[in-house]
């Protein structure tokens, strides 16, 4: 017969765990069970629904409000791109990562651009998939390798060329604002802001928003606050 914990003592049998909630969205079911069942292996990570289409996935991160919506690019009645850009619409802390097999230059930059925090190919390995799912839900942004070389290329050969919501974002930035303000401030999404910061960083060739704004100022690209 199991022993009552003594009052005040934490019953670490009965302590809930901390989880990462997660929504997967894919319209192949199979393909949608394992990926249910690989994320669920781990025990920080609990899938608590699944979508059929992008729309679907719309719907229950609006309900559900996950940390995470794992979503396929090509699905029927809405896209994978379409519902990345409805789900950050709705100012939540929802992050989305996209789970595909497409890498195309094209494909990519319309994910990143509607604000998903990650873009993962699917036959990541288990281990890094759900590294993945945890770092996305803590807001960083996850890159397969090849997707992050392909961005790369594709942003630097626009270096510079910093489009006017970057400079908004950047400007902001230079005048001390957090990303959750500078979010409230343009009427964007925080991952919406992290998405802009990622594509100045690359055009100007810097990894921190310090620099960014330090080299925009030399070539003339921002002025000084």
């Amino acid at each position: 017969m199991s022993t009552p914990s003594a009052p005040g003592t934490p019953d670490a049998r009965q302590a809930p765990r901390a989880s990462v909630r997660v929504v997967v969205a894919d319209d192949h079911p199979v393909v949608r069970a394992g990926i249910a069942g690989m994320l669920e292996l781990a025990e920080d990570i609990e899938v608590v629904g699944e979508a059929e289409n992008g729309q679907q996935a719309l719907d229950l991160a609006r309900e559900l409000i996950p940390d995470v919506v794992v979503t396929d690019l090509r699905m029927p009645v809405m896209d994978g791109v379409a519902a990345t850009r409805a789900i950050v619409a709705l100012g939540q802390a929802t992050r989305v990562v996209v789970l595909t097999t497409y890498e195309t230059d094209t494909e990519i930059l319309r994910a990143v651009e509607a604000g998903a925090t990650g873009y993962l190919l699917k036959d990541t390995p288990r281990a890094e998939l759900v590294a993945g799912i945890r770092a996305a839900a803590r807001g960083q942004t996850v890159l397969a390798p090849s997707v992050a070389t392909r961005l790369v290329t594709q942003m630097s050969s626009g270096a510079e060329r910093l489009t006017a919501r970057e400079l908004e974002v950047l400007e902001a930035v230079g005048r001390g604002l957090s990303n959750p303000a500078i979010g409230r401030e343009l009427f964007i999404a925080e991952a919406t802001v992290k998405t802009h910061l990622l594509r100045v960083f690359v055009k100007l060739g810097v990894d921190d928003r310090t620099r960014a704004v330090t080299v925009a100022m030399e070539r003339g690209l921002l002025r000084a606050p």
